[in-house]
């Protein structure tokens, strides 16, 4: 069974930072490409962030527009990790942020799957809440 666990969520001062991490089973992480989503009270679940699977060509890495320039996703495929950097954090960035792995179709796919429907596996979400 798949499984994604996110951690380290946390309250930060907006301007602070923090580093999410999604640990994933499996001997297959670096098959899939992965994202990062949010849902904030009352929203809907946002897109965030994409990074490629290994070998894939192309740019790595995508950003919904709020956050480029302010948060970095990575990958360690020796650890079946993905990271979420989190700087210069804003109120606005408040949410529960999701990890997802992309379904294996669009993990092979050129453009960025931006979609929740685009991804079949999910964890539990890890609290971020950003203080003015």
């Amino acid at each position: 069974q798949v499984q994604l666990v996110e951690s380290g969520g946390g309250l930060v001062q907006a301007g602070g930072s923090l580093r999410l991490s999604c640990a994933a089973s499996g001997r297959f992480f670096s098959s899939y490409a992965m994202g990062w989503f949010r849902q904030a009270p009352g929203k809907e679940r946002e897109f965030v962030a994409f990074i490629a699977r290994s070998g894939d060509s192309g740019d790595s890495a995508s950003y919904t527009n709020s956050v480029e320039g302010r948060f970095t996703i990575s990958r360690d495929n020796a650890k079946n990790t993905v990271y979420l950097q989190m700087n210069s954090l804003k109120p606005e960035d408040t949410a529960v942020y999701y990890c997802a792995r992309a379904r294996a179709y669009y993990s092979g796919m050129s453009s960025t799957p931006r979609f929740s429907g685009d991804y079949d596996y999910w964890g539990q979400g890890t609290q971020v809440t950003v203080s003015s």
